[in-house]
């Protein structure tokens, strides 16, 4: 389809919103690399977050064609500041212990993987090619987290009860993700996008299924967290940034 340029502004944050999502979890994962608790997992997360790299580079790169601003992925994800970045909240907390890391995850990798789903059928196929790609990807994170949930929930108490901190902890997170912000709403009669608040319910149910495998409750829906898409962010993600984009902030254009 060709694209109505008055949809240009609107497409391109939502796609910041999407590649900031996985660039700000891939540095997070990152940050286990040689700290993992057995080598195994030190690899997968190592290859979690690689995979989600990749990701952050086609979404930022569609962004940036579409902002035609003379950018690329790369100055999207290096040379913004904080109040730029559209990520959701839970993406940019502290990993905590590992059960935190994990529990966050799972709740992020299954609504990722119903985005994705969802977006392969975009009617702007550019959008629908990453979707798709990534969706093949995301399958496996969310195997992968499942199988934590039932690890964690089902092994000793210590670990039962981090796991379960943990989830209540960033329950209040997750809500965001299923926002529709004024945006959003001329895309999704566009066909471009989906509405993301029709996904929530089929998470829910999703993620109640993994949990009652695991004997573990779902979290309550009560006050949710909000903010990430506009700008408006915790003081971890000023840190994250800091350390991300020292160098080219330091040595801009610099290259390997």
């Amino acid at each position: 389809m060709e694209l109505d340029k008055k949809l240009n502004q609107p497409l391109a944050e939502y796609l910041k919103h999407l590649g900031d999502n996985t660039l700000i979890l891939a540095q997070r994962l990152s940050e286990w690399c040689g700290h993992g608790p057995v080598l195994e997992e030190d690899l997968a997360i190592t290859n979690v977050a690689l995979d989600l790299i990749g990701q952050t580079r086609l979404w930022l790169g569609l962004a940036a064609d579409i902002d035609d601003t003379g950018g690329d992925a790369d100055s999207l994800a290096y040379q913004r500041d904080v109040l730029d970045f559209r990520n959701a909240l839970l993406v940019e907390l502290p990993n905590g212990d590992f059960a935190t890391t994990a529990a966050r995850q799972f709740l992020f990798d299954h609504w990722q993987l119903l985005a994705l789903a969802e977006l392969s059928r975009s009617s702007l196929q550019p959008l629908a090619d990453i979707a798709a790609k990534s969706h093949k990807e995301v399958r496996y994170h969310t195997d992968r987290s499942d199988q934590w949930v039932r690890i964690l929930g089902d092994g000793t108490p210590v670990s039962r009860e981090r796991f379960e901190t943990a989830l209540n902890a960033l329950w209040s997170y997750t809500g965001e993700l299923f926002e529709v912000k004024q945006g959003d709403q001329a895309l999704i009669d566009a066909g471009i996008i989906t509405d993301m608040s029709l996904l929530h319910r089929q998470w829910r149910d999703d993620i109640t299924s993994v949990l009652d495998q695991a004997s573990l409750a779902t979290p309550p829906d009560e006050y949710m967290q909000r903010g990430g898409r506009d700008g408006m962010h915790s003081e971890h993600l000023g840190y994250l940034l800091a350390e991300m984009q020292f160098l080219q902030r330091a040595y801009p254009g610099a290259e390997w």
